[in-house]
C-alpha cells in the first residue's frame, strides 16, 4: 500500500519526476531488458534521454517473468518514491495460447467462452508479468479492406458491445487488487478507429456526430461500464481533430458525460502525429493539445519530457493538468497492488506451469471449432473416414495460422491441418503444397494434381499470411492471391469433390473459390489448436455452429456493405420499383455474398410459429417474441437465434434491420425448443436529429430466426410516451 497519500506523494514529486510518470517507452529502454540499450530503427530517433528513459512511469512489450522482475527491480533501486512501473503489452487474443483472432471470436457468438479466453489470456499474461492488456479493440468495423478487422468483432454495434463486455470480465475478473490472475484492460481506439476512409490504415474518419454515437461508440461505453480500467486513443480525427488532441472527445464526452476517471494512453507515437495530422505546428504544441485534451499517458514519443516542463513554467499549460493524469496512474498501481508486490504475480517457475497448458490449449481448440462458419456445403462435409484425402495447399501444413498480434505464439507449436488429420486413424492421407500463399510454380501445381489424382476428396487449405492482415495490413484487393485461384481451378478440373478451408483476418471476396468448391470452412486465423479444430469439423466430430459477425461483400465494389443499411427513397425491391432508376448497381447484386449472421450446420433447424405476445407496447410494459426452433437434421447442433427490430418511420432514417437480442441454443435431432426474447420500449430508442435518445410512438417489425436475411416480419406498435416517462 502507499505508505502516505496519494496527495502527499504527489507533493513530494519534482516536476520532472511527475512528468516522467506520463511517459511510456518499450522495453529496451530500461535496465534490466534482455534487450537492454538496443534502441534501433524508429526507436532510435526519439531523443529520448538515459535519465529521461529511467524515471518513465510504464514499459511496453517487457517479456515473460523473468525479464519483468528484472527491469521492476532495476527501476526501483533508482525510484526515490519506491513508484513502481506499470508492464503493458498486447494481449489481444491470447499469450501464448493463441486463441482465435476476435473477429472469429465474434462469429462464435459465444459470450461464455470470449470471456473465458481473455481469463486465460490474463492467467498467463499476469505470471509472466504484464500488469494491463491493450484490449479489447472495440472499433466497429465495415471495410473488410481495413487490416485491423481481424482485431474486431465485427460490423454490428450491439454484438460487439456485448463481446466488449465479455473480454473486459475475463481481462479483469471483480477484484484487480486481490485477484493477481487479472489484468487490467484497456478498450481500443477511442474513437471511430474501424471507419477510416477507403479501409487505409491511419486514414481520415468522419461521420456526424448522432452516426458516431449511435454506431460507433456503444461497444467502447459498454467496455466502460463493465470497468475497463484503461482507455486507448485512435489514431484518426474525429471531426476534423486528431483523437489525441480533441477535447471535445476526451475532455468533454469520456471524462464528463461518461464520468471515466481511469488512464487514458495515447496509441504508439499518436501524441507526435499530430504535427502531420497539421494541428499542431511541433512538438510542443502537439504536448500542450494532448494534456490539455486528457492524455494522461504519452507512448513512444517524448513530447511531454520534452517541453511539458516549459510549457508550464511559461504559464501556457496548468501544473493540476500533470497531477491530475499523475493521480490516475498511481491510483491504478495502488489498485494492481504494485506498491505492495511490484512483481505481483510474475513467477518464473509458475509461468513454465501455466502457459500453454494442456488445458488452456483444449479451451483454445473448443473455441477454435466454434468460430469456424461454414459458408457452402454440397454434401461433402463432413468427410466420410474411409476416404482418402489430399491436403493440397499453401496452408496444408503451414502453423501460419496464428493471426496478427499473437506476440508470443508460436508458429512451431500451432497445429496445422495436415498434422491434426494425421491424428486420426484415417486410411490414407496425401498431401502436396500447390502454391506458396502469393507465389508458385508449375511444378507445384503438377505436385498438387498428382496427389488429388489418387485421393476421393481433396482439402483446399487457402488464405492470406498473418501479416496481409492486421496493423498496416490494408488491402485493395480482398480476394485470394491469383496464384491460390489458379490452384483452385486446377483442382476443379481433377472433378473430385473439394472441401476449401479459409486462413484469413478479414471477410473476402470469394469469386474464384466459392464457385468451385463444393463446400467452404472459413476457418479465420483459428490458433495455437487450429489444425485439430479444423480436422474435428471437417470429420464431423464437431458440428460448425459460427455464424457471420460481418457480411461477405460480393465484391470490393460493394464496399462498405453491412447488414443494418438504411433505405433509399428508390428502393431496388420496393413493389413499385422501375427497372433502371433504383438504387443498385448494374453489374452486381446489391446485397453482399454472405450476411451477416450467416452461418450453415450439418444439420438443419427449422424456425417457425413465430409469435408475438401482444401487437401493441406500453411505453412502461414489456412484449415477448417467440418462435420454435426444431433441429430437422440428423445431427445435433447449435443454433443462434437472432432477434431483429425495424422502426418503420423515424425522425430520421433507421436501418431496415438491427440486431437486439440473440441466443445459442443445441437441439438433439428432432428436438424442438421455444426462444422468446423481450422487448421494452427502451429497446427501440435511437439518436434524433438533436442528439436526444429516445423512441418513437408508432409501427415496428419484429423479426425472428437464423441469420439477418429472408426473415418474415411481425407487426407491433408503441403507443405514445410521455416525456416523463423517457427518464
Amino acid at each position: 500500500m502507499l505508505t502516505a497519500p496519494r496527495e502527499t506523494l504527489l507533493a513530494s514529486m519534482t516536476l520532472d519526476e511527475k512528468i516522467a510518470q506520463l511517459l511510456q517507452l518499450a522495453a529496451p529502454f530500461f535496465k534490466g531488458s534482455e534487450h537492454e540499450g538496443q534502441i534501433t530503427g524508429p526507436l532510435a530517433g526519439l531523443g529520448i534521454s538515459e535519465s529521461t528513459a529511467a524515471a518513465a512511469g510504464s514499459v511496453l512489450g517487457a517479456s515473460g517473468a523473468k525479464e519483468s522482475i528484472s527491469i521492476q527491480k532495476a527501476y526501483l533501486e533508482e525510484s526515490r518514491h519506491g513508484i513502481p512501473l506499470l508492464i503493458m503489452a498486447d494481449i489481444i487474443h491470447g499469450y501464448k495460447t493463441i486463441f482465435p483472432v476476435p473477429i472469429a471470436i465474434g462469429c462464435s457468438w459465444d459470450t461464455v467462452l470470449a470471456e473465458e479466453s481473455a481469463a486465460i489470456a490474463a492467467l498467463e499474461a499476469a505470471v509472466s508479468g504484464i500488469h494491463v492488456t491493450f484490449a479489447p479493440m472495440a472499433d466497429l468495423v465495415r471495410d473488410p479492406r481495413w487490416g485491423r478487422v481481424m482485431e474486431s468483432t465485427g460490423e454490428d454495434p450491439y454484438l460487439n458491445s456485448v463481446f466488449a463486455r465479455a473480454f473486459v470480465r475475463g481481462f479483469q475478473g471483480k477484484n484487480l487488487t486481490e485477484d493477481l490472475s487479472k489484468i487490467a484492460s484497456c478498450v481500443k481506439h477511442f474513437a471511430a478507429y474501424g471507419a477510416a476512409e477507403g479501409g487505409r490504415d491511419y486514414n481520415t474518419v468522419n461521420m456526424s456526430e448522432r452516426e458516431l454515437r449511435e454506431l460507433y461508440l456503444p461497444a467502447y461505453k459498454a467496455a466502460l461500464e463493465e470497468g475497463a480500467e484503461m482507455v486507448m486513443t485512435s489514431f484518426n480525427v474525429v471531426d476534423g481533430v486528431p483523437a489525441t488532441g480533441n477535447k471535445w472527445l476526451m475532455r468533454k464526452l469520456l471524462r464528463e458525460e461518461w464520468q471515466f476517471n481511469g488512464i487514458l494512453i495515447s496509441d504508439w507515437g499518436a501524441v507526435k502525429e499530430q504535427i502531420p495530422h497539421g494541428t499542431a505546428e511541433d512538438e510542443k504544441e502537439a504536448a500542450k493539445k494532448a494534456i490539455e485534451a486528457g492524455v494522461d499517458i504519452e507512448m513512444m514519443t517524448a513530447c511531454y519530457p520534452g517541453y511539458l516542463k516549459e510549457l508550464i513554467e511559461e504559464g501556457s499549460v496548468n501544473e493540476g493538468l500533470v497531477d491530475e493524469a499523475v493521480l490516475r496512474i498511481l491510483d491504478l498501481k495502488e489498485k494492481l497492488g504494485l506498491f505492495d508486490n511490484p512483481y505481483r504475480a510474475a513467477d518464473e517457475e509458475k509461468e513454465q506451469e501455466i502457459v500453454f497448458s494442456k488445458q488452456h490449449r483444449d479451451t483454445a481448440r473448443i473455441l477454435a471449432e466454434k468460430s469456424c462458419v461454414l459458408l457452402k456445403n454440397e454434401g461433402v462435409l463432413p468427410l466420410q473416414k474411409e476416404q482418402k484425402i489430399a491436403v493440397i495447399g499453401p496452408f496444408a501444413d503451414n502453423g501460419d495460422i496464428l493471426g496478427p498480434w499473437s506476440w508470443h505464439g508460436s508458429k512451431e507449436d500451432a497445429v496445422t491441418v495436415l498434422a491434426g488429420l494425421q491424428k486420426k486413424n484415417l486410411p490414407e492421407i496425401l498431401t502436396a503444397q500447390g502454391s506458396h500463399i502469393e507465389t508458385g510454380s508449375e511444378e507445384m501445381l503438377k505436385e498438387a494434381e498428382k496427389a488429388a489424382e489418387q485421393a476421393d476428396v481433396i482439402v483446399l487449405a487457402l488464405g492470406e499470411a498473418s501479416e496481409m492482415s492486421g496493423e498496416a495490413g490494408s488491402r485493395a484487393s480482398i480476394q485470394l492471391p491469383p496464384v491460390q485461384l489458379q490452384l483452385v481451378q486446377r483442382m476443379k478440373a481433377m472433378k473430385k469433390p473439394i472441401a476449401a478451408v479459409l486462413f484469413n483476418g478479414r471477410p473476402l471476396d470469394l469469386h474464384g473459390v466459392i464457385e468451385h468448391c463444393d463446400a467452404v470452412l472459413e476457418a479465420w486465423f483459428p490458433g495455437s489448436e487450429g489444425g485439430d479444430a479444423i480436422t474435428n469439423l471437417l470429420l464431423g466430430e464437431a458440428n460448425p455452429s459460427g455464424k457471420l459477425s460481418m457480411s461477405f461483400p460480393y465484391s470490393a465494389g460493394q464496399i462498405p456493405v453491412y447488414y443494418n443499411n438504411y433505405n433509399t427513397g428508390r428502393p431496388k425491391d420496393a413493389p413499385d420499383a422501375q427497372e433502371r432508376y433504383v438504387s443498385q448497381y448494374l453489374d452486381i447484386p446489391n446485397e453482399p455474398l454472405f450476411p451477416f449472421g450467416f452461418g450453415l450446420s450439418y444439420t438443419a433447424f427449422d424456425c417457425s410459429h413465430a409469435s408475438l405476445s401482444s401487437e401493441i407496447l406500453s411505453p412502461q410494459g414489456e412484449l415477448t417474441v417467440s418462435a420454435q426452433v426444431t433441429n430437422t437434421g440428423e445431427y445435433a447442433g447449435e443454433e443462434v437465434v437472432q432477434l431483429y427490430v425495424q422502426d418503420l418511420s423515424g425522425e430520421v432514417v433507421r436501418p431496415l434491420k438491427e440486431l437486439k437480442a440473440f441466443q445459442k441454443i443445441e437441439l438433439a435431432p428432432g428436438e424442438t425448443k421455444e426462444v422468446s426474447f423481450t422487448l421494452s420500449e427502451k429497446d427501440l430508442r435511437y439518436y434524433h436529429s438533436d442528439l436526444s435518445f429516445k423512441s418513437d410512438a408508432g409501427k415496428f417489425h419484429a423479426f425472428i430466426g437464423g441469420s439477418s436475411r429472408d426473415l418474415a416480419p411481425l407487426s407491433f406498435e408503441l403507443l405514445h410516451m410521455k416525456e416523463e416517462d423517457m427518464k
